[in-house]
């Protein structure tokens, strides 16, 4: 679902895609094991996604208000550099992310998925949502993805920003024909 007439322009021109974790690269569910361990899933098409955004040009960082090696170890697996967890001020996080990156706000989209994360929307020239977050998320987003968080959302966001620079239909072509 896409709010806004201008949602194209504004999402071709990104350049960092800035991701919560606990609720849109997971489903939000945190297993605790017997020695005090926990466990994320990660759903393979958003990872699929985040590569192939890397490969277009977007850069991608993860700010996380929890801490968890599953996350630095997801990351690095999809060679995302940009990991920012435990943090209390995700707004103040990615304001140096844009410094970082020199990404002027409207070249920045994030995607949250729970009211710690509408300060982020602040932020950012895109704002985007899971399909499950509250309602009160939802409305204050630019665009809601259909798949809920975990399960394929992130995957569809991506997919919106490459369609929005018209680069996705050469992407479909060359994964088709095995080149990366």
């Amino acid at each position: 679902m896409a709010r806004g007439p201008s949602l194209r322009a504004r999402a071709a021109r990104i350049r960092l895609l800035v991701l919560d974790v606990d609720g849109v690269l997971t489903d939000g569910l945190i297993r605790f094991e017997p020695g005090g361990g926990e466990t994320k899933t990660f759903h393979v098409r958003d990872g699929h996604g985040l590569v192939v955004a890397q490969r277009a040009g977007i850069g991608v960082a993860l700010v996380s208000g929890r801490t968890s090696r599953a996350v630095d170890l997801r990351a690095k697996e999809l060679g995302i550099r940009d990991v920012h967890q435990g943090c209390r001020e995700k707004a103040a996080a990615l304001v140096n992310l844009r410094r970082k990156w020199k990404a002027a706000p409207e070249e920045v989209a994030v995607m949250g998925d729970d009211l710690v994360d509408l300060p982020l929307f602040r932020e950012a020239g895109l704002s985007l949502a899971v399909s499950d977050a509250p309602a009160e998320v939802r409305t204050r987003a630019d665009w809601v993805s259909r798949s809920p968080g975990g399960r394929g959302a992130v995957r569809e966001a991506v997919e919106m920003l490459l369609k929005a620079r018209g680069s996705w239909d050469a992407i479909v072509r060359s994964e088709a024909e095995g080149r990366r």
